[in-house]
């Protein structure tokens, strides 16, 4: 059971990116499906989307939010998922983490090679 609901998560995951990225108009940004989460009775699915630029972001979930049927629509044809489940758009952070701690290494070893020079 845990393969299939892989599988569907996947498959979910891999239409919703090609509908965000082909289908809608989301205008001056990039949105990129990370994760996809359905319920084990496929009544609802979280979905965790990326946005850039980070200041777009609450603009681009309202988006998503108010063409959620039209998405549930396209799915429905694109896939073979007999009843598609109820979408609930989440903002993932994690590349957005990623870059402060990546920074922050960079910093902390900056300050490292400061140091040895001296």
């Amino acid at each position: 059971m845990a393969s299939r609901m892989a599988q569907i998560n996947e498959g979910l995951k891999h239409e919703l990116a090609n509908i965000l990225n082909k289908e809608l108009e989301l205008k001056n940004t990039l949105v990129t499906v990370s994760y996809v989460h359905c319920s084990s009775d496929l009544n609802y699915a979280r979905v965790g989307v990326s946005v850039l630029p980070d200041r777009l972001a609450g603009t681009a979930l309202r988006a998503l939010r108010a063409k959620s049927g039209l998405i549930a629509k396209l799915l429905q044809n694109r896939t073979t998922v007999r009843r598609i489940p109820q979408i609930t758009w989440d903002l993932d952070v994690t590349e957005r983490e990623a870059g402060i701690v990546e920074q922050a290494i960079a910093a902390e070893k900056a300050e490292i090679k400061r140091l040895k020079k001296d």
